[in-house]
């Protein structure tokens, strides 16, 4: 199959994926009335006769927001992703490995403890994306600091273990906010209840911006996959090119997490699964993993509502009972020579 019709068939998926996901829950709301409720809002158009007066302000107001949120927080991390396993050409990099959820979270965790609310629901998106990309150039300084060639190895290293102190002053904030335990334990978790619309826009926006950004270092990414020698020899400022490419991944995650909480393993599953599929050309493989990762997102989401109903499971729950075997897949796989 050409890889024109792979991506076609991933993005019907992926909208198959957002219809289901808006259709299954404690109601079941098939696809026509999904677009005849899309056209009403959107166009005016009138309802069907005989539809519950409830029906439209469900999907409207709970089911095409949640499915749309999830599908862009997956694209976003997936992508994110599938920038850092490039760049610090390793198959277990992921947005976590530099800090960049880690500082998200922090950041966003004070946020919420605080009621520091000075621009409105902007907020606290920027709040994580500020923390995840302070994180990275933290961790990227010090690695700076240690190795003025910035080899990938030595940033991972530094990377990590800021991580860990980060994670260990979020414990810290969580263990003295018992006021807003619940709700910190609940966000770190991950969940996509509550999204609003203006979530999505915002989410969607800096998804669509990031990954047109990506696709016009696709060319860089690629060369990089082959090693930092290949990159310097073909002319690529690879110290100017892994700080811009870090901090669009750092964008994609920061707001991300912020706005749902700590999700895993998505950023890390998707760039493989898609590699096998599309091969190593960032032009294809970086969207093709933002539907993959969007998809699977969805997927899981609409598992974490169903699987225990009426009570719902943290979406982070279900994404590492998916991602831990697999994250330990790949490991012993890389340790046998595999990779």
């Amino acid at each position: 199959m050409k890889k024109s019709m792979r991506m076609a068939l991933l993005l019907l998926l992926s909208l198959l994926a957002i219809a289901a996901g808006v259709a299954l829950g404690s109601t079941s709301i098939s696809l026509p009335v999904q677009l005849a409720v899309l056209s009403n809002r959107i166009f005016g158009t009138a309802l069907p006769e005989g539809l519950p007066s409830v029906t439209p302000s469900i999907l409207w107001n709970l089911r095409f927001p949640r499915a749309l949120m999830a599908f862009a927080v997956g694209a976003s991390l997936a992508a994110s992703g599938t920038v850092m396993q490039s760049v610090l050409r390793n198959p277990l990099a992921s947005s976590y490995t530099l800090g960049v959820s880690s500082g998200a979270s922090l950041l966003a965790a004070l946020v919420i403890v605080t009621g520091f609310n000075v621009l409105g629901r902007y907020t606290l998106p920027l709040s994580g994306f500020i923390g995840g990309l302070g994180t990275v150039f933290i961790a990227m300084s010090l690695a700076l600091h240690f190795d003025r060639t910035l080899e990938n190895q030595t940033v991972i290293l530094v990377g990590m273990v800021l991580s860990l102190f980060v994670n260990a002053l979020l414990t810290l904030v969580t263990a003295l906010s018992a006021d807003r335990l619940a709700r910190l334990i609940y966000w770190q978790m991950g969940s996509f209840s509550g999204s609003t619309w203006e979530n999505v826009a915002l989410q969607f926006a800096v998804l669509i911006i990031c990954v047109a950004a990506l696709t016009r270092y696709a060319r860089e990414m690629d060369l990089m996959t082959f090693g930092e020698e290949q990159a310097l020899s073909a002319g690529v400022d690879l110290k100017r090119v892994k700080l811009i490419l870090i901090g669009i991944s750092a964008l994609l995650t920061g707001t991300a997490v912020s706005l749902v909480g700590v999700i895993g393993f998505v950023d890390l599953i998707a760039p493989h699964a898609v590699r096998r599929f599309f091969g190593s050309n960032h032009r294809l493989v970086v969207p093709a993993s933002a539907l993959f990762g969007g998809l699977l997102m969805v997927l899981a989401d609409l598992a974490s509502r169903t699987l225990l109903a009426p009570q719902e499971l943290p979406v982070g729950a279900v994404t590492a009972l998916i991602g831990a075997p697999f994250f330990a897949y790949i490991y012993f796989r890389r340790k046998r020579g595999g990779l």
